[in-house]
């Protein structure tokens, strides 16, 4: 018998998908995508792009700048900067491109009068939609919807779709004290409200994890902690926060580790729950299916399993944060699809965005709020981002780009396993991560500014590549990322790995 975590490692989901999978090259959606990297300036960013960087600078922070790109002249995987370089792009926006730069069928899209129309008459969504919208949306962002989530509140962002979630939950939850929908609100409630005091105000609480992210907006960055700088001088809710899985890797050579380490995580998890009761009562569980920001944390699918079973045996919510995780990155459209949640176990909540370009939550109808204007503002979401994202949906669903995916980042994983054995590796390279997750591929330098170093060059050998936590490197390709682009961007770490070496 295999244990869960090993199960886990086998990821036979994702296997099962490839069967049949038509081979699929970005050529067939970007025609005039180029064929490899091509840096000109002796680092990157170049002269131009530094001097770009300080004129923005004179009127907006430009400290976080990477580069200044030139998005006319970007095309499928490649990101072509403010001096010309062509750098092959594997972190697509901090994993917000689906299919590439300037895709054809995209532009044509935005060509036609429907699009330009809806632009143009950007409309107060929650008061005045258009007379297209059930059709935009049953034909687009419906039929990804997750197992058991029928409904959908469209978003600005991944932000403030968790925050929208977590207003959700806190209304369910009360609704739910309150013995149902039609139970109307005290005067005491309705007054108590406007003064932040309960019982209007409840003292309810969202549970996240240690290292997870879920966005810089006041609620969710009370559920954020994978950064210090994230939230230092912010007022925050006194919300808890639960331990994650600290995993070791490979996962098949630490079994009874990860099965004990997943064991106390899950139990100092429940204990949480429990204990809350009597504080701040917990009504909505966070989480992500790998936590990105905070380093690309990975545990078992059984791991994820329980913690939706928990937290329904204490009548917590639970809020599946697909934002940077969604929309194919993993090999599933949705990453939680591989946890295997039974009939009834369906997470109550699913935010989305970046890759999908539109923002939203898909949940439940029970957990629509009982009264108008509750979960509201001028333009929730924007027409356009709906249509793009519908087409996209498309693109994907008729190329196979959801299996691509899948086949292309167990491809890789071959080919990193057998790189981070060689020589060059030994001693700089650890925790190689993801194998089963499609493209969503992680590995650890020994210490961060190996990290950065390695970044950098990467960057100056033609290669955008990011990283996350402390001294992670992460992996965030488009979904036409392919054969030719993982043989570009392994020969390169390889390459890189040699400088390293020398240094």
């Amino acid at each position: 018998m295999l244990s869960r975590v090993a199960r886990s490692a086998q990821r036979t989901p994702i296997r099962r998908q490839l069967v049949g999978a038509r081979q699929f090259s970005s050529l067939d959606l970007i025609p005039n995508e180029p064929s490899r990297p091509s840096v000109k300036t002796e680092k990157v960013p170049g002269p131009k792009g530094i001097a770009a960087s300080h004129e923005i600078g004179t009127f907006q922070d430009p400290r976080t700048h990477v580069i200044v790109p030139n998005y006319e002249e970007s095309h499928g995987n490649y990101l072509v900067d403010a001096d010309g370089n062509v750098l092959l792009d594997v972190f697509a926006q901090i994993s917000s491109i689906a299919l590439g730069y300037n895709v054809p069928a995209l532009l044509e899209l935005a060509k036609t009068d429907e699009f330009a129309k809806a632009a143009m008459n950007r409309p107060a969504l929650g008061s005045f939609p258009p007379v297209q919208w059930t059709e935009w949306i049953k034909t687009g962002l419906l039929t990804v919807q997750p197992k058991g989530l029928d409904q959908l509140i469209t978003t600005l962002c991944g932000s403030s779709a968790n925050e929208t979630a977590f207003k959700c939950s806190f209304m369910a939850y009360r609704q739910r004290e309150r013995g149902g929908p039609d139970v109307p609100f005290t005067k005491e409630e309705m007054d108590s409200c406007m003064l932040n005091h309960t019982p209007g105000a409840p003292q309810l609480s969202v549970l996240s994890f240690k290292s997870g992210f879920h966005g810089r907006l006041f609620g969710s960055l009370s559920a954020t902690r994978s950064k210090a700088i994230h939230k230092v001088d912010i007022p925050a809710f006194d919300w808890p926060a639960a331990p994650f899985p600290e995993l070791k890797y490979p996962l098949n050579e630490h079994v009874k580790e990860n099965e004990a380490e997943e064991k106390r995580c899950l139990e100092e998890y429940e204990k949480i729950l429990i204990e809350s009761k009597s504080t701040r009562p917990v009504a909505a569980v966070i989480i992500e299916p790998i936590l990105s920001e905070g380093g690309d944390k990975h545990a078992s699918n059984n791991y994820f399993r329980q913690l939706r079973l928990i937290a329904k045996k204490h009548g917590a919510f639970f809020i599946v944060d697909e934002v940077q995780t969604g929309v194919g990155a993993t090999g599933t459209f949705w990453a939680h699809e591989k946890w295997g949640l039974q009939q009834g176990e369906e997470p109550d909540f699913v935010t989305f965005s970046k890759k999908m370009q539109a923002a939203g939550v898909f949940h439940k109808k029970e957990t629509r709020p009982n009264a108008p204007y509750r979960n509201y503002n001028t333009w929730m979401g924007d027409p356009i981002r709906a249509l793009q994202a519908r087409e996209m949906i498309k693109i994907i669903n008729q190329n196979n780009l959801v299996s691509h995916t899948a086949r292309t980042g167990l491809n890789l994983s071959k080919s990193f396993k057998s790189l981070f054995e060689t020589s060059n590796a030994k001693g700089k390279i650890m925790n190689f991560r993801g194998e089963g997750d499609g493209t969503y591929l992680a590995f650890d330098l020994t210490s961060p500014q190996l990290r950065d170093s390695f970044v950098g060059k990467m960057r100056n050998n033609g290669i955008q590549i990011g990283g996350c936590g402390e001294q992670t490197v992460r992996l965030r390709p488009m979904l036409t990322f392919g054969e030719k682009h993982s043989e570009i961007l392994v020969s390169t770490i390889e390459k890189v790995l040699k400088e390293l070496q020398d240094v």
